[in-house]
């Protein structure tokens, strides 16, 4: 009789899974599209309206793409807010004046090949917005180092310009403005990446909410500062504020499918996330390496789940044979 009592009281008995989150896909999904919005807006601000297209043309192919692969693969097609993260992602790291044509090729490519071949959400290996870059930066390398100076007005015409990490860059200020312009998004760069300060605002948004944990983000960036900071010549701020080092490790190495499971993990895999960015722009002949560094870490993502594993609760190690002995 107690038993009863005690089990409609306070036990209930129900099929798995025991423990419930308030959060859902949904919920963490648009909470990211939400914080995405605001290096969109700067975006928008600094470059133009001609941006606005870009995000559009990003956005609906990666809808559109999906929805036809789900179709195809006589799959459910829900709309869970991944695809327009992968649109937006893929847009800020857009140059702000490339042919939508080729925004439309290279989200198509994110989604079809990088997510959906794959097997859907969850089952990628590389981020599908930074592997659709890579395609882009492979196949129309020209068109994918086309940079602009922010503009006057959002229909202003658009002056060519090269970006901070380049070797060709020219500032006329001190460096205490140039490290303003960084901050605020006043230079040359991709479409959404420029603004620093925006982006860290969306990444403490999503750190607030619980959606990202810090040890990805501010090791990834703080191994780029120290060793930057340790080689001779280069410039530490500068380094963290331009080439879209932000966007990268709060929106991008984050992401749930493609990094590691356990917090030892994830630190190791910031750790060399930061190195290969810092090898990259000092010693290779690609002045950001961000989308390279976050790509290289994803295929190495289920070599560090595997060696890397939580031990399993209430673990006892079995005894040696010299212990059973004595």
């Amino acid at each position: 009789m107690m038993t009863e009592e005690l089990s409609d009281k306070k036990l209930k008995v129900s099929t798995s899974p025991h423990v419930h989150s308030k959060k859902s896909t949904e919920k963490i999904m648009y909470t990211v599209c939400l914080a995405l919005l605001l290096p969109a807006a700067a975006g928008v601000y600094f470059f133009g309206v001609y941006t606005i297209f870009i995000i559009l043309s990003s956005v609906i192919a990666c809808i559109l793409t999906e929805y036809a692969a789900k179709r195809l693969r006589k799959h459910e097609f829900k709309m869970d807010g991944s695809a327009i993260i992968t649109g937006l992602l893929f847009a800020l790291i857009m140059p702000p004046r490339i042919p939508l044509w080729a925004v439309v090729i290279g989200a198509s490519f994110s989604i079809a090949i990088i997510k959906e071949a794959f097997g859907g959400l969850g089952y990628n290996i590389f981020n599908p917005a930074l592997a659709g870059r890579a395609f882009l930066s492979v196949s129309f390398a020209g068109m994918m180092t086309r940079w602009i100076a922010p503009v006057a007005s959002p229909f202003a015409e658009s002056v060519t310009t090269a970006t901070p990490l380049n070797d060709s860059f020219v500032y006329a200020g001190t460096k205490t403005e140039l490290y303003m312009d960084l901050l605020w998004g006043n230079v040359g760069g991709s479409l959404g990446e420029t603004s620093a300060l925006l982006i860290l605002i969306g990444g403490i948004v999503l750190l607030l909410t619980g959606v990202i944990k810090w040890r990805i983000p501010v090791i990834y960036i703080g191994t780029v500062f120290a060793f930057t900071w340790l080689i001779p010549g280069e410039d530490p701020i500068l380094h963290i504020l331009a080439g879209g080092l932000f966007l990268g490790a709060f929106f991008m190495a984050t992401d749930y499918v493609t990094a590691p499971l356990t917090d030892r993990g994830q630190m190791l895999f910031a750790l060399c996330a930061g190195l290969l960015v810092v090898a990259i722009r000092v010693y290779g002949s690609l002045p950001g390496g961000v989308a390279f560094s976050i790509l290289i870490m994803n295929a190495f993502t289920p070599l560090i789940d595997r060696y890397i594993r939580p031990k399993p609760y209430g673990y006892v190690p079995p005894e040696k044979e010299d212990d059973k002995d004595e």
